[in-house]
């Protein structure tokens, strides 16, 4: 799961950028309001994490810019007001939830989660094919009764593909959605993440869950 962070305090960002990565989320971070406003229409993300003072353009008006361009990817707002008024506007422009610095990075990642599940309109957070599940919030993945242990890229491609299974993904919407956008990611790296995945979640003697359709990409079906 790809998530943008805008936020100008350049050590809560370093911060919040490592502790989201160790729960195996894929980070892209600019600390100005005009080229968070840029990456929130240009790219495409799971989550937006806006700080409400930013330079140049407030988090409030990037809001209200997404939401108005079409953009529904869930906005969490971060300030460090407290006043039921800046939160009745930053709800009011469109914003999903809103946490007040400081805060806990457990209830930051508990507010996470709760926002991506929100627009599969689901209590179950687990996903799974087959006999194959993978728990978002625990970071477990199981084949059957057995545990499967992957890499952070390795659960998170596994993840997407399952949140969006029978459906073909192609390499620019698995690289968009995996890796941030500075990654230095090649067609190639995808095959070779697929393999690996294969290999740890494949049954011997079965068919692979994950299908490569040849041209157009790959997909996680029985």
């Amino acid at each position: 799961m790809r998530i943008l962070l805008v936020e100008d305090e350049v050590k809560l960002a370093h911060a919040m950028k490592r502790a989201l990565e160790l729960q195996k989320y894929a980070v892209d971070v600019v600390n100005n309001g005009k080229e968070g406003l840029d990456f929130a229409i240009g790219e495409e993300f799971s989550l937006i994490i806006l700080d409400v003072m930013l330079p140049e353009i407030d988090g409030i008006e990037i809001c209200r810019r997404i939401r108005a361009g079409g953009v529904h990817t869930p906005v969490m707002m971060l300030t460090a007001k407290g006043q039921i008024s800046d939160k009745v506007t930053g709800l009011d422009v469109g914003a999903d939830d809103y946490m007040v610095k400081p805060f806990s990075f457990e209830e930051l990642f508990a507010r996470i989660r709760a926002l991506v599940r929100r627009p599969a309109q689901t209590n179950d957070p687990v996903l799974g094919i087959k006999d194959l599940t993978l728990d978002p919030k625990t970071f477990t993945v199981k084949r059957g009764d057995k545990l499967v242990e992957l890499s952070a890229k390795e659960f998170s491609l596994l993840e997407y593909l399952l949140r969006n299974k029978n459906t073909v993904m192609n390499k620019d919407q698995i690289i968009s959605h995996v890796w941030n956008y500075d990654s230095d990611v090649l067609p190639s790296t995808i095959e070779v993440h697929v393999k690996h995945l294969r290999d740890k979640i494949d049954v011997t003697g079965q068919n692979s869950l994950i299908h490569t359709i040849r041209g157009r990409g790959y997909t996680i079906r029985e």
